[in-house]
């Protein structure tokens, strides 16, 4: 008879191999669409690239423009569980930071995907509607996640701002460290976002301004 003993490593071992088709996918397209620009890249060509099927590409991604965009920063209920699990007095920009964290280690383990996919959605416009829906989503998922933590209504004011600023602060953090090409952690600009943030977005002294030591 068997046991779920028995079934739990062919289940691990599937989910892993679904990753590791997902993950060759968007690499395939991203390295393409590098290569030749959007319009003369093919789903039928990214699926040869990874050695599947089209049939398979669409198992994983709706459109040739999904593959690209790939996978949200973060994923909603598990950033709404750190967010939760965190201290209730501690400052709101401090533990949205803390429960990014994983989120940010992950793109930096995967440096040379994200930068990849970065300098192809910076060089092809054409993406930018599947780019502003997928971001949409992304701070939708962050507004409830911020209306969790302060038991505040998803309509309010505050989620929707914060999540906005967030989402915002985020960005520029990546684009700041695309253009380093990742020779400094992005953990560096995130902080640095957020450290902003966390002032209420009190202007800083200019630099020409400030008294030499």
């Amino acid at each position: 008879m068997e046991t779920a003993a028995d079934t739990a490593p062919v289940t691990g071992r599937r989910d892993r191999k679904k990753q590791q088709t997902r993950a060759a996918l968007m690499m395939a397209a991203l390295r393409l669409v590098d290569e030749r620009g959007l319009d003369r890249v093919t789903v039928d060509e990214i699926s040869e690239a990874a050695d599947v099927s089209p049939r398979t590409f669409f198992n994983y991604f709706a459109t040739k423009d999904d593959a690209l965009i790939g996978d949200p920063v973060h994923d909603a209920a598990s950033l709404r569980d750190r967010l939760l699990a965190l201290p209730g007095d501690r400052p709101l920009v401090a533990a949205l930071l803390e429960a990014l964290t994983p989120s940010i280690e992950e793109i930096q383990a995967e440096r040379d995907l994200w930068l990849l996919r970065m300098r192809v959605l910076k060089n092809n416009a054409q993406l930018l509607p599947a780019l502003v829906a997928h971001g949409t989503q992304a701070e939708e998922d962050l507004i409830t996640a911020i209306a969790a933590r302060t038991g505040l209504s998803r309509d309010d004011l505050f989620p929707q701002l914060a999540a906005t600023l967030t989402g915002a602060a985020i960005r520029t953090a990546m684009m700041r460290w695309a253009g380093t090409e990742g020779h400094s952690p992005l953990s560096d600009f995130v902080r640095e976002a957020f450290g902003i943030l966390a002032t209420g977005l009190a202007e800083p002294t200019p630099s020409h301004q400030k008294a030499p030591r």
